[in-house]
């Protein structure tokens, strides 16, 4: 792990080198759960300690700036933590101060507490912590997590999304949850009219990168989650010379009209979660000894070109704005 100075000295420099004009920082809000990867949030105002102190933070962000690079926060805004010794999890002793109660109150597949979008001091508390992220750290804006949670009822347990208009406009929509991402969006452009909401969303939401004026919720871009899925599947199960050009030009180009989009090859959600990074499949064992420039291995060769030529093509056609996995331009890529 690595501290708030250390990647403000060290990590900045290379990536400005590399020519990326914008960064995103992950498991910023306090955690106490390490293995939760920053997303079982206990204390939604404090920088996380294990890097470092607020100020040095403040310190990073700044440094940023200086390099003409954005600075995006990943946002937890759609569950909190259910542990009731440093979370806000029955903070008063209720199941229901910021959540619902009972069962609805409640992540199945997380094991987390749910927001109570309906609620007006659940509305102050989110909506204040966006803003004293962006005041008191100059953060450029946010990239939300699991909006989709946000988005239903149901959450998106167990269910799948085909595009068809009936899944995202009824009943089992959350208009509480709707709402407040767009006062949400409203703020954040109102405190910074500069600043950048990225929506992590699975279902594919109509309006959800439209202006809220003009009837959409207001983010203004969302996250191309099928890319990374088909990049993987892609590996996992054919060759690549069998690999459908057709299908992969149709697939990283199907979009909404007029909704911006960031593309990205691979994300944490295939690598950590149960499986392995692009480059563990394309190198398989030999990514532990014949990395180095002075060995030569076919396999080590041929996997780098194809890793090239799937960023290029992601990069080259799937959005207006590309997103590196962790690093791996630069570091070991497992």
């Amino acid at each position: 792990m690595s501290t708030y100075i250390e990647f403000a000295d060290n990590i900045l420099p290379k990536i400005r080198e590399l020519g990326y004009n914008c960064i995103q920082l992950m498991a910023i809000q306090e955690h106490a759960y390490y293995a939760s990867f920053g997303y079982h949030v206990t204390s939604f105002f404090a920088p996380s300690s294990r890097c470092g102190t607020p100020e040095e933070l403040k310190y990073l962000v700044d440094k940023a700036h200086g390099m003409n690079i954005t600075v995006i926060m990943d946002c937890i805004h759609s569950h909190a933590s259910s542990n009731v010794f440093d979370g806000i999890s029955q903070f008063d002793g209720t199941d229901h101060q910021y959540s619902h109660s009972g069962e609805k109150g409640k992540h199945s597949q997380w094991d987390s507490m749910l927001f109570d979008y309906s609620k007006y001091e659940v509305l102050r508390f989110l909506l204040s912590n966006l803003s004293y992220f962006l005041t008191e750290f100059q953060f450029d804006g946010f990239r939300f997590d699991a909006v989709t949670s946000i988005l239903y009822h149901h959450h998106g347990i167990g269910v799948g999304f085909s595009g068809d208009y009936r899944e995202y406009f009824g009943t089992h929509v959350d208009l509480d949850g709707i709402l407040y991402l767009m006062l949400a969006n409203t703020i954040i452009h109102e405190i910074n009219p500069a600043a950048i909401t990225i929506a992590e969303d699975v279902s594919g939401m109509p309006t959800l990168c439209r202006q809220v004026s003009e009837g959409g919720i207001g983010f203004d871009y969302r996250l191309s989650m099928y890319i990374p899925d088909m990049w993987i599947k892609h590996l996992k199960e054919m060759q690549d010379e069998n690999w459908n050009m057709g299908h992969i030009a149709f697939n990283l180009t199907n979009r909404r009209f007029k909704e911006k989009c960031v593309a990205y090859a691979e994300s944490h959600d295939q690598a950590i979660v149960g499986d392995k990074t692009q480059s563990m499949w394309l190198f398989d064992s030999q990514i532990f000894h014949n990395m180095s420039k002075h060995s030569q291995s076919m396999v080590v060769d041929r996997g780098m070109a194809l890793h090239k030529m799937i960023r290029l093509l992601t990069i080259g056609l799937g959005g207006e704005a590309y997103l590196n996995f962790m690093g791996n331009e630069f570091g070991h890529p497992e």
